[in-house]
């Protein structure tokens, strides 16, 4: 998708880095990812190696889409695919970045991505195409002669390439909704927790205002009246024996 072009640079530049005049790379010079030769193309015709390392980001940009973007369908392609297949163009052409989607996804293999790759792309699950086309691009590198002096930095480039891709591909998750609370549930009172009211004492061990328990001075008055009664009966039971 178009959208996803400024995320798909910004990641291929994280492997391109600065300035490069080395030997044995078959690109030859180049600045942040852009070639001598394609430089000069979109740029500035006579340019030399002086004026690329001074390239802009905004030239960056414009070589990057026209030679590299456009010419795959960046912008026609799904989520996280047109990120692989454009990192993949730009480390090792635009055709054959190509062919490689199209052997991945069963299309004919002319190096011209159109409506039938398209839809054979996007007729397969996103995250099958990245890691179909990552792992033949790297069996790709592997079988070239400058493998042993880039390995490092190619296998690695893979890797990010892949993991980013397919972070793009997922769709975005939607957050969960909290749950509505019952209607028919009553809300606690919010002064006194439910579960900080006190139990309630049993009735008969509270004590009354002089201090001693109910229970307990219950237990004494009904023992001052048996004592009360037997005494009466005592005295009752002496008179009438000096009756009779």
């Amino acid at each position: 998708m178009d959208r996803n072009f400024a995320r798909a640079l910004a990641l291929v530049l994280r492997s391109e880095g600065g300035w490069s005049d080395n030997p044995a790379d078959p690109g030859g010079a180049t600045m942040k990812g852009v070639t001598l030769a394609n430089f000069r193309r979109y740029v500035k015709a006579d340019a030399s190696k002086a004026d690329l390392r001074k390239i802009g980001d905004d030239q960056v940009a414009t070589v990057f889409r026209r030679f590299y973007w456009d010419a795959v369908l960046g912008a026609e392609l799904p989520d996280g695919v047109d990120c692989a297949v454009f990192d993949f163009a730009v480390n090792s052409g635009p055709g054959r970045a190509a062919k490689y989607l199209q052997a991945v996804v069963g299309a004919a293999q002319d190096g011209r991505i159109g409506p039938a790759t398209l839809a054979a792309a996007r007729a397969k699950p996103a995250g099958v195409v990245i890691d179909g086309l990552c792992d033949a691009r790297l069996a790709f590198l592997q079988r070239l002669p400058t493998w042993a002096t880039f390995e490092r930095g190619w296998s690695d480039r893979v890797k990010l390439v892949r993991a980013q891709a397919l972070l793009m591909s997922a769709p975005a998750a939607v957050p969960a909704r909290p749950a509505k609370p019952s209607p028919q549930a009553a809300p606690p009172n919010a002064e006194t927790p439910v579960d900080t009211v006190p139990a309630a004492e049993p009735a008969s061990s509270a004590p009354d205002n002089s201090g001693m328990p109910m229970a307990a001075k219950t237990s004494g008055i009904i023992a001052a009246c048996v004592l009360l009664i037997f005494a009466a009966w005592h005295h009752i039971a002496d008179a009438l024996e000096g009756m009779f």
